[in-house]
């Protein structure tokens, strides 16, 4: 009985000694590697909304963010950008909106990429794969666009159309 236990004993210190990986440094860099390639592209705004949207400073200040997602070559950088984005978003929501874009359409679409862009927030603060809410705060930011777009395009007036009846 002796002899086992000092066999154990020298069996579980020999496991133990040994040498350990390290997993804090010997990690993959490409986990923190962002490909940008693969991202939907921003969609273009209609001139007449262009010229619209190019008076209100807040807008162009978060659109100017906006390209700067683009831009990140890892996800420290993304943080940073998301970070950025998320304060021009409640400049924006918080400023004045010209005439033509002060609709419940307009502030909808901007609550949905709000929410987004506070699920990428939540991906990189939990340390996971932020691709698929990356692509998805892109395509509420491009419908939110698209709205723009339909809003100066509308020609149909609801007044005419209700004082018909």
């Amino acid at each position: 009985m002796h002899k086992f236990l000092v066999v154990l004993v020298v069996f579980l210190v020999s496991v133990s000694c040994k040498e350990k990986k390290d997993e804090t440094g010997g990690e993959d860099a490409s986990r923190y590697e962002i490909v940008t390639d693969k991202w939907p592209k921003k969609l273009a705004v209609d001139p007449k909304a262009e010229a619209i949207l190019k008076q209100w400073p807040e807008y162009m200040a978060m659109d100017v963010g906006f390209d700067a997602i683009y831009n990140a070559a890892n996800k420290e950088d993304l943080s940073l950008t998301i970070d950025d984005l998320i304060n021009e978003q409640k400049l924006l929501e918080d400023s004045t909106y010209p005439k033509e874009f002060d609709s419940p359409q307009i502030k909808s679409r901007q609550k949905v990429f709000k929410t987004y862009l506070l699920k990428v927030k939540g991906d990189l603060v939990y340390f996971l794969d932020p691709e698929t809410s990356v692509h998805e705060m892109i395509e509420s930011y491009n419908i939110m666009r698209e709205q723009f777009n339909a809003v100066v395009n509308h020609t149909l007036d609801a007044k005419l159309i209700l004082d018909q009846e």
